[in-house]
């Protein structure tokens, strides 16, 4: 009878662990964080169309793209630098935030842009021209309470690419910055005035 209940022991402490590390587990998955939603730029098959666009996964990317840019029937995305097919969720976890997709409806090809951006260059258009400097700007939104976002995409000889992007948030989000910077100057200008009106009065104290 003893030994029975000494067995009976033994397999429960096992089982028991298992049920608690499963269900501590299952607690720190129902707890932990969804992933915020990222912001990303989309236009339609000839670029006449760019909505800003937030989205957690691929399949709401695709419904946010297909209610913003209001094309009816199934669509597909692509990058709209070279036409590379975003097709699985993995692909798309690679995709900085602010990256620019085309939005094919079907029958509908990814084709390069005819009009890259403003050349600049720094001789007349000889016949036959070498592009010094080619400099895009697009204005979006990602937010239809923000002032708006601006990406600056420069390309040196064709060869060198840099981007920036310049984000500008609500104005009550602008106002609160600005408040925060200014009262940091006070702070940070009263503290030297203090400081040099203490060396100040220790010279006077020094020269008595």
């Amino acid at each position: 009878m003893d030994y029975a209940k000494l067995l009976s022991l033994r397999l429960a402490a096992p089982v028991s662990k298992c049920v608690s590390a499963s269900a501590s587990m299952t607690q720190q998955l129902l707890s932990s964080p969804a992933p915020r939603p990222r912001p990303y730029r989309v236009c339609n098959g000839d670029r006449s169309l760019r909505k800003g666009v937030t989205a957690q996964n691929l399949t709401e990317l695709i419904h946010q793209a297909q209610s913003a840019l209001r094309i009816p029937g199934p669509v597909s995305l692509v990058l709209d630098e070279d036409g590379t097919a975003v097709e699985t969720e993995a692909f798309f976890r690679t995709l900085e935030e602010g990256t620019v997709l085309m939005a094919l409806s079907e029958g509908q090809t990814w084709s390069a842009s005819k009009t890259p951006g403003y050349q600049l260059s720094l001789s007349h258009k000889p016949p036959r021209r070498i592009d010094v400097a080619c400099v895009t700007f697009d204005l979006y939104k990602t937010n239809p309470q923000d002032l708006g976002c601006l990406n600056i995409k420069a390309t040196l000889y064709g060869t060198y690419s840099m981007s920036y992007d310049l984000r500008c948030y609500g104005a009550k989000r602008l106002m609160k910055e600005a408040l925060r910077w200014t009262l940091f100057t006070m702070q940070a200008t009263g503290h030297v005035l203090l400081g040099t009106s203490c060396y100040m009065q220790q010279l006077l104290d020094a020269t008595e």
